[in-house]
This record gives structure tokens, C-alpha cells and sequence, in this order.
């Protein structure tokens, strides 16, 4: 079932993941409305910018996100 809001159920779980790697959640954006392909950026302000997938259930897209910011800030 696709995701149609990011709620704090989302946000917690992605928090999970921030402090896992050391990031400052004041270092984060996360919109509120899901996307498809859901993924990570740095914004000009440099900012991580996480949108959250719309179409994939979020147990399975979590490691990704995972994996993509660990790539961003060089930790793979």
C-alpha cells in the first residue's frame, strides 16, 4: 500500500538511522509528502534532505536510505 503521508511513525524510524551515524537531526529536512523514488540529497545549505518513498514499504527502504547516506557523508 502506498504511503500518502510521512508521519512521526516515519520520521522516528529515519531518527533511528540518523543517530546510528552521528547526524544532528537539526541537520535534516524531511518533507511530508512521500515520493517515488524516495532518496537522500544535500541541499545548498547543506542540509540532507531525506524524501521518503512512497511505493516501497518502509522496513524495506530503510537500509537503502541507509546505504545512500552512508555514501553522502563518505562512510561507503
Amino acid at each position: 500500500m502506498a504511503l500518502t503521508a510521512v508521519t512521526l511513525k516515519e520520521i522516528e524510524r529515519i531518527f533511528e538511522i540518523l543517530d546510528r551515524l552521528g547526524i544532528s537531526r537539526e541537520a535534516v529536512v524531511i518533507p511530508l509528502k512521500p515520493v517515488h523514488p524516495g532518496g537522500v540529497r544535500v541541499l545548498a545549505n547543506g542540509k540532507l534532505e531525506i524524501r521518503v518513498e512512497s511505493e516501497t514499504p518502509l522496513d524495506d527502504w530503510l537500509p537503502d536510505l541507509e546505504r545512500q547516506i552512508g555514501a553522502l557523508i563518505g562512510g561507503e
